[in-house]
């Protein structure tokens, strides 16, 4: 029995990862009530997201004949220029089993074959978009979770211009990161 469907495994993803990163906020008080503004919470959840896409964009690379497979198979199905709609609502409302949950092959990858029907160059592994794709999820995720510490754990505590965490957690480095991965992003 499927408790979840894709479009609820999502939203409990980016519930959870932003929660998860919400937690390593200093348990002072004051302090927590300043950190977390409008701007930090959306910005965790932007950055969670780029995280949830990286990892579907590495499923993109490593399951391209499990997508190629399954698009020709909806492609059959959903004629083109009619019904891709309804092949999205399928996807985000089948059920995904636990044992599921973490599967490219089985579960993730049909997310592709299914955005093919409104652009069949993911599908194909000798496009530029699906290299692009590729190449972002395997690039997006160690500066999104850089950002996501950034926002949250007190800085001010480190203090030793020699640690390893002053240098990567200072403003200058994080600021270059993010101006370089959402640059890339757009």
């Amino acid at each position: 029995m499927a408790l979840l469907n894709v479009a609820s495994a999502i939203a409990i993803f980016l519930l959870a990862s932003t929660y998860a990163f919400l937690s390593l906020l200093p348990s002072n008080t004051a302090k927590t009530l300043i950190s977390v503004s409008p701007l930090t919470l959306s910005l965790l959840f932007f950055n969670n997201l780029n995280i949830f896409i990286a990892m579907c964009e590495i499923v993109l690379g490593l399951n391209i004949l499990t997508i190629q497979q399954d698009y020709k198979r909806l492609r059959a199905k959903y004629s083109p220029g009619n019904h891709e709609w309804s092949a999205c609502v399928k996807f985000l409302t089948m059920p995904i089993p636990l044992s599921q949950l973490c599967s490219g092959k089985h579960t993730w990858s049909k997310m592709w074959s299914t955005y093919s029907l409104y652009d069949p160059s993911y599908q194909n592994q000798e496009s530029f978009g699906f290299f692009i794709d590729f190449g972002n999820g395997l690039s997006t995720i160690p500066p999104s979770i850089l950002m996501n510490l950034a926002m949250v754990l007190d800085t001010s505590t480190y203090t030793d211009s020699d640690s390893w965490s002053s240098t990567v957690l200072s403003p200058l480095f994080v600021g270059c990161v993010g101006l370089a991965m959402y640059w890339q992003t757009v």
